[in-house]
Parts: structure tokens; sequence; C-alpha cells
């Protein structure tokens, strides 16, 4: 049934007077009367854009359908056939530029909610779905490197197909960025928890505080443990920095610190043992999603929030809703904006960023028009605190730790579309190999890899 409403439903979300004082979910997602009307909204399009836009292909028009009919489980399954994650890619993939772009409602309108709906049959199914069955196993031994949305889909579906699959993380909790990059405002960790307890009820084994490259090497995990593959989704956790004058001064951070401080060692809980700097005025370098993370949890930690970007608002390559979120909370943006150096007191704290104002010249090689400096445009400004969200790097660990890995200049894996590596039998897939990308990129990696896995292994019997 065909609905005619040009606009989305509105997603419930709590107040920002409310939310920014507090680390609970801020979209509170649909019930199932607004999920059927929204659902009704899809037109089922006989060439299907949405799935050409969608980095796993979901068969996007057959779930929803069913949504519409008040068939959730049906939906979930359908959705499950080619995604691992759906609960938390429904909540924190980039929709608008991926299915949502291409929905031909979007013409002449808004697109139909589609991660809202994915993420609603994600809740339906785990509120209400019985306990998964544990497959038969085939006696054959995969290890997992990394426990982030790579590791994770590439585990499932491994152990779907009979694998004895053992996942290492480094971390003392599973779920890699998932856990220790997005906040629990964005992505309730229990989700993820939720997603580790299923795969474990298919057989998985976890195991944490487990750094591979010194407790184990790669080599190590086939030679002595026995495992016949190995699949490296070790992510992108080594941060970048500007290499700008006073970056070593107290008070300024990485994102990847500041958000793991937060969001896996919840520092933001009076009695957490492990401390977070609370700044009064914290700046934020950076547009893209890490920094909307990072500006959004210093707002909730009390601090007055400024983001710089060195582009202008029209380039922010953040999601819109987490970009309209952050305004709503009071998060402040200067745009045309580029830091040159952090002036430091007499402790060696950071006291004030010295920036410059930018312009927009001609493109650069991403399609971007390249920003340069405005002569004269030399200005400060006040902070405490300054947290660095400027992309990030694989670790050099695995590189440096396995003999005949081949790796791009950067650390990144060199891996074939299958997640085939230089070394027989060693897969890599996510953000080793890509460096940062999104989630549901990483998963899709995962997959193919558990498929590249399945085969190398059956032509091994």
């Amino acid at each position: 049934m065909y609905n005619g409403r040009m606009t989305k439903y509105p997603m419930p979300v709590q107040a920002p007077e409310e939310r920014v004082g507090n680390f609970s979910e801020v979209a509170l997602g649909y019930d199932e009367e607004t999920a059927k009307f929204e659902a009704e909204r899809c037109i089922h399009c006989k060439n299907r854009p949405c799935v050409g836009g969608c980095p796993v292909s979901v068969r996007i028009p057959d779930f929803i359908e069913k949504i519409s009919e008040g068939a959730f489980e049906e939906a979930y399954q359908i959705i499950s056939e080619s995604s691992a994650l759906p609960a938390v890619c429904g909540r924190v993939c980039p929709q608008e530029k991926q299915c949502e772009k291409f929905c031909v409602r979007g013409i002449k309108g808004e697109p139909v909610g589609i991660g809202r709906l994915e993420r609603f049959a994600a809740d339906h199914h785990y509120k209400h779905a019985p306990k998964a069955e544990r497959p038969v196993s085939n006696g054959r031994r995969v290890a997992v490197v990394g426990s982030g949305p790579a590791g994770l889909a590439c585990a499932g579906d491994l152990a779907r197909l009979g694998y004895d699959v053992t996942v290492f993380e480094a971390l003392h909790t599973a779920g890699g960025v998932l856990v220790y990059g997005i906040p629990e405002f964005r992505l309730p960790k229990r989700i993820v928890e939720r997603e580790v307890e299923h795969l474990v009820s298919l057989g998985v084994k976890v195991e944490t505080n487990s750094v591979i490259g010194r407790l184990y090497t790669v080599e190590e995990l086939r030679t002595e443990l026995g495992f016949e593959a190995v699949f490296l989704g070790t992510g992108a956790g080594l941060p970048r920095f500007m290499g700008i004058k006073g970056e070593n001064a107290k008070g300024v951070f990485s994102a990847n610190e500041y958000l793991t401080r937060v969001n896996l060692m919840k520092a933001y809980e009076e009695d957490s043992e492990t401390p977070v700097y609370r700044g009064k005025k914290v700046t934020v370098v950076g547009g893209g999603n890490v920094a909307m993370d990072a500006a959004r949890t210093a707002r909730r930690l009390g601090a007055d929030v400024t983001v710089i970007y060195r582009r202008g608002a029209e380039e922010l390559p953040a999601r819109r809703e987490e970009t309209e979120h952050a305004m709503e909370e009071g998060v402040k943006f200067k745009f045309l904006t580029n830091p040159v150096e952090i002036l430091t007191d007499s402790q060696n704290a950071a006291a004030a960023l010295r920036c410059v104002e930018m312009e927009l010249g001609a493109p650069d090689e991403s399609g971007r028009r390249r920003p340069c400096v405005k002569e004269g445009s030399e200005f400060t400004v006040e902070t405490d605190c300054v947290i660095m969200a400027l992309g990030t790097s694989p670790n050099p660990l695995i590189q440096k730790t396995t003999a005949g890995l081949e790796t791009r200049p950067h650390g990144e894996i060199l891996a074939d579309e299958n997640g085939k590596t230089s070394l027989e039998g060693v897969f890599a897939g996510g953000d080793a190999v890509t460096g940062s990308a999104t989630v549901i990129l990483a998963m899709g990696a995962g997959k193919a890899a558990a498929r590249s896995i399945d085969e190398y292994l059956r032509s091994k019997a």
C-alpha cells in the first residue's frame, strides 16, 4: 500500500536540553505503527536504485514491504541475508550517501527512512526472537584478529558455515571501534554486546586482552595454535596529528584517546577508574563523524565546544543528522579555519589556538575545492583542551611482526576484493585494508573474506 506522504515520519528523539546532560541514546526509534506508515511510503521501483546504493546489496524494497505488512521478523531475516549487524548499521551508517541517496521518493520529497526501518526490524527481532541454534561443526579452525565490524561479520558467516572460529581482541571488551569509538548516545553498548552474544551462541570463541603481534604472531596462530586460516580485521586505530607546534602540550588529545576513555572506560561516570580531562573550552579540529562524536561528548561533560574545520559547512563530511544534533546541543562551528599553532601557558598546558582563515581554491584529488590560507588572517581562539579528529591509520604492529605481509606506504594491508593478502591462508578486510571508512563497508569486507576463506579451505580438503 502506497503512502503519498512527501517527508519521512519524524524520528522521536530526546530534547536537546535533556540529552546534553546524559549519555542515553538520542534517537529513540520507531514504534510498530510508525514503522508501518514509513514503510508504506516505498513505491517499490522496478529497477531498485536503493539496492545499488547499499554496499552489501540488502534487498531493501523486500524488507520494507514486509514491515508494511507487519511481518517484522521476516523483514529482519531478509536484511540478515546481507547484513551481519543491522541494529548497528541502522544507527550509524551514512544512509543519506548510500541507499537513501538513490531513493526515487527523494526526487520530489524526502527519501524513505531506510536506515530507521532497518534499525526497527533489528530491534524488534532482538526483543522477540528465539535463541539461535548452533551450527554443526565441520572441525576446521579459523582465527579472526580484531572484533570490529569486519571481524564480527567474518566470524559470524564462518560460524554459520560450521567453522570453529576464535576471535582475538586486543582490548578487554569485544566490539572494536563500535565500543571504543562511537559514543553511547549514538550506539548503545548493549547493542554491540547483543551482537557479540549472538556470535557466541553460534559457537564463536572470543579471547579478549589478546594482542596479536605480541601474544602470538600471525605465523604462530597457524603453526603453533593450528588455525588453518587467519583473517586480519585490526582496524585503523593509529591517530593522525597536524605536526604543528604545541601538539605535545597538556590538554591536547587525539579523538581516539578521548573517545576511548569516555566510551570504553566510561570516564563520564563519577566512579570511573579511568579519568578524562574535562576542559571548560574545548576545541575539536576536524569535520567528520569522529569530530562530531568528540564534540558532542565534550558538551555532555560540561564544556563550551567549538569545532574548527578548514572547509565550509557544505563540505562537512560528517553525517547531516549528527551535525544537526551537534548544533542543537550547542556545539559551535568555525568554518574555513585552520590551526597553525597551539599556544601554551607556563605549565605547558593548552591555552589558545593560533588559527588562520581559509578560502577555497581549485579542486584537489578528492574533487573538493582545496582550502588555501588567506594572507594576513591570523587570529586566536581561547581553549584549554584540543581534540584532534583528523583521521587514523592502521597500527603498524601486525605489519612489523608478520614477515612477507605486503602493505601500502601508510600501513594498510594489501588485499584483493576477496580479502586475499600476499600470504597464503591469511586474509584481511575493513579499515586495516582501506583506512578509515564506514561500518557497513568494513562489514562487507568481512563477509567477502569469509566466502573466500571458505573457498580456500574447501580447496584444501
